[in-house]
């Protein structure tokens, strides 16, 4: 279904044959840094705020990460 969409992973393969050496030659680097930039907030909001949302309904999960996004951006910007 991803790549029906044009979606491509940014997980490196473990370099175990040439084969896997030429998939990761071909990932595109600029976007797995920015993956990993990803990958580095959302672990810094875990340690920060909890691993987990406390809410049940899907709605109030969603209120409570981007009000954990905003307070992250709030400390920041301080």
């Amino acid at each position: 279904m991803a790549l029906e969409n044009g979606i491509r992973p940014l997980i490196k393969h473990r370099e175990l044959s040439s084969l896997q050496k030429a998939w990761n030659a071909r990932l595109d680097t600029e976007l797995y840094g920015q993956r990993s930039q990803s990958e580095t907030v959302s672990s810094r909001l875990k340690r920060r705020y909890g691993a987990f949302v406390r809410s049940r309904p899907w709605w109030m999960q969603f209120r409570e990460l981007a009000l954990a996004s905003i307070v992250h951006n709030l400390d920041r910007a301080l």
